[in-house]
């Protein structure tokens, strides 16, 4: 079995299907269903079993993934001795992230790693859900919240806070705010409640806030709803500097919570990854410290 073979094998069983695999290897679809059917016909098993749902490991597959996943590991360590990566950040990284850390963060925090590692090449994939690394949908994904299953490694990234907040001119359009019950006269901005993928994101449960007028998964959607005089709702206090239009209220009601950096227990040995992982912590805390003093 040679390591064509097997990062063939490793594509299929993150992808769960031939054509996913295909895009992220750059390999014709038929063309990886005939080679996993040389690899199966090859060790005398079968790896995969076909479903309307996709291609899902059999428990011969299972038993391989593992020792792929080693030579995945040991592939990646040959190739960073070879290329010095001791000198600098090189090749593709793709992390995942959560939308207000996405948009607020990690572009100024990622281009300062990049300018300092110019052969660097770095994805942010900002989903509102949760990432599967196993899958290698990401190389690292930060999180709000700490899982607690899988084999991960979780490192606290920073704390970070967050503050109820709307526009000046909608504040000088309507009722004055300065008790939590005022809320109850003005029309609330925050996430739609059944697509709430993380209970730390249940921030307006939290003040007692259940109805919510103007809802949105995005919290891009939900800061320009502010910014536009739409209603109260909260706000990231790393964003606030970039929506001078917005004041705070009710600063006894600030939220604190906290990022996470979550990785693939394996990638533990990847030398890149672990000085990745740790220019990005330093920049990210930095950050955060920055604009909410900014706030």
């Amino acid at each position: 079995m040679d390591w064509d073979d097997l990062k063939l094998f490793l594509a299929v069983a993150r992808a769960e299907s031939l054509s996913g695999a295909g895009k992220a290897l750059r390999v014709d679809p038929a063309t990886v269903g005939r080679r996993i059917a040389r690899l199966e016909e090859g060790l005398g098993a079968r790896l995969f079993s076909k479903s309307p749902q996709g291609y899902a490991l059999t428990e011969e597959g299972a038993r391989i993934l593992a020792h792929a996943e080693r030579a995945e590991l040991a592939v990646t360590g040959a190739t960073e001795e070879l290329r010095g990566h001791a000198q600098g950040l090189t090749g593709q990284i793709r992390i995942g992230a959560p939308d207000g850390c996405a948009n607020y963060l990690l572009p100024q925090v990622l281009a300062r790693i990049c300018d300092a590692n110019p052969g660097l090449e770095v994805q942010i994939v900002a989903l509102p859900r949760v990432f599967n690394l196993s899958k290698r949908e990401a190389d690292m994904a930060i999180a709000v919240s700490r899982p607690s299953t899988g084999r991960l490694t979780v490192q606290k990234l920073t704390d970070y806070s967050l503050s109820l907040a709307a526009a000046r001119d909608y504040l000088a359009a309507h009722p004055p705010i300065t008790r939590p019950e005022d809320l109850r006269d003005h029309r609330i901005i925050g996430y739609i409640a059944d697509m709430i993928f993380d209970k730390e994101l249940d921030y307006l449960g939290q003040l007692g806030l259940d109805q919510v007028p103007l809802a949105s998964n995005s919290v891009s959607v939900q800061l320009n709803w502010l910014r536009h005089g739409a209603g109260v709702g909260v706000v990231h206090d790393f964003a606030r500097p970039s929506a001078p239009e917005l004041a705070r209220i009710l600063p006894a009601m600030r939220l604190t919570r906290s990022f996470w950096l979550i990785r693939h227990a394996d990638d533990g040995r990847v030398a890149r990854l672990n000085r990745f992982a740790d220019e990005l912590a330093t920049g990210l805390r930095k950050e955060v410290a920055r604009l909410e003093a900014a706030a």
